[in-house]
């Protein structure tokens, strides 16, 4: 299989970044589906892409962002406007997918694909109902792994056994998911002490346990305490994502001193380190944690 791969590398070097682009443009296309549907308790699976006065969408018009582009973000079946939200989700998901096969091996990056699937889902859904379903919080936690076990290069185990590998992964995405989940469970209790009401929801205690389990610990507190940093940085940019909500969602209101998301602000800084960041953020920890 890699060497199929390799090959197809070398005598086509356009083929499979593209491939990874169209793949991931597809994925984003189906992200728009549970985004929409699975707060709202409906199956993601039936019926079938519709407009909202009911008419089927066909296949030449759900073509992901060109199907956007070439109908000018209107149904062709009644008119009516389509969020910028859905080609943007599939665009950023395809540009993503493409980073991440330039930047990691084919099977660490297959593992990222799957962990920036369930981060996207996640941050949208919050900034639409400040709430992340359990599908990415439980359930990324457990793929994560479950996924270490079977690809131990996404810890950094490579040797020539696998067994051994596999068990070193393995616990290494187990720490990753109990230290960021233990690290959000704490800050949110002790705020929630200080401030006397709820700093943050349990959905928050989890997504961070599921970026540890495909980051490992570094991962997990560099996603909380650089979510603070992104969450500072781009307060206006989270507001403005939260408008870019389907006609038919209205946000949940953020009024002052109203909840903020914290969701989109963990996705960014995971979706960081996994990309790029975790070989400094790992060197620092690296060299400063034996001062302690």
């Amino acid at each position: 299989m890699l060497a199929s791969l390799a090959t197809t590398a070398a005598a086509l070097p356009w083929f499979l970044p593209t491939a990874a682009g169209v793949i991931g443009a597809c994925v984003g296309s189906f992200l728009n589906v549970l985004i929409v549907r699975l707060p709202a308790g409906e199956s993601v699976v039936s019926p079938g892409s519709h407009c909202a006065c009911g008419a089927p969408i066909a296949w030449r018009d759900n073509l992901p962002v060109l199907g956007w582009i070439l109908r000018r973000g209107r149904a062709r079946c009644c008119g009516r406007p389509f969020s910028v939200r859905y080609p943007a989700v599939e665009l950023l998901t395809a540009l993503l997918f493409l980073a991440c096969w330039r930047l990691h091996p084919p099977a660490v990056a297959v593992g990222g694909w799957i962990f920036l699937s369930g981060l996207l889902a996640a941050t949208f859904i919050d900034l639409d109902h400040l709430m992340i379903p359990d599908t990415f919080t439980l359930g990324l936690g457990l793929v994560g792994v479950l996924y270490s076990c079977a690809v131990p290069a996404l810890h950094g185990q490579a040797g020539a056994f696998f067994a051994l590998d596999s068990l070193r992964s393995g616990t290494a995405s187990l720490e990753g998911l109990l230290i960021g989940s233990g690290l959000v469970l704490w800050i949110a209790l002790l705020a929630g002490a200080v401030l006397k009401k709820e700093a943050m929801g349990l959905g928050d205690v989890k997504f961070a346990g599921a970026i540890g389990a495909f980051c490992g610990w570094h991962g997990a507190v560099f996603a909380v305490f650089g979510g603070a940093v992104v969450g500072t940085l781009a307060l206006p940019l989270i507001l403005a994502g939260r408008r870019l909500a389907r006609p038919a969602v209205t946000p949940a209101p953020l009024a002052l001193g109203a909840r903020v998301p914290f969701g989109p602000m963990l996705a960014v800084a995971g979706a960081l380190y996994f990309l790029v960041l975790h070989g400094p953020v790992d060197a620092w920890f690296d060299r400063f944690l034996p001062l302690f």
